[in-house]
């Protein structure tokens, strides 16, 4: 399936959003300490990555997040961090589209004005 322009680059990204990012995250949880896994399951409100091992429940009983002890229980922090990161790639997308477009622009201005005659220069020099 051939595919071209903005479309293609959009999907590609959110493919790489949601499968890709998946496995950044897991492989990252994973060897982060269990200091660090403290700290960001309290500051994301947080417990436990994603309930696709058998590591989580052990995970999970080990939260110290302030929602554990409340009902609902607490969100799994792979979720928030997708949800985090995909706000993040979304910001990103467009600075680089508006610094594209300038550049564009700079390209487009470079070729309409390179060219022109210097207005106090000789006009018979350039015949």
């Amino acid at each position: 399936m051939v595919c071209g322009g903005f479309a293609c680059s959009k999907n590609a990204l959110c493919a790489l959003n949601v499968v890709y990012m998946t496995d950044v995250i897991n492989a990252s949880w994973w060897v982060l300490s269990n200091k660090t896994r403290d700290e960001l399951e309290r500051s994301f409100d947080c417990c436990g990555l994603f309930n696709l091992t058998t590591l989580y429940q052990q995970d999970y009983a080990f939260c110290t997040a302030v929602c554990k002890n409340q009902i609902p229980p607490c969100q799994m922090c792979g979720e928030k961090f997708l949800k985090h990161s995909d706000e993040a790639l979304k910001i990103l997308g467009g600075v680089g589209l508006f610094f594209s477009f300038t550049e564009i622009l700079g390209v487009w201005l470079a070729m309409r004005f390179r060219n022109q005659k210097d207005p106090r220069a000789n006009p018979s020099a350039f015949l």
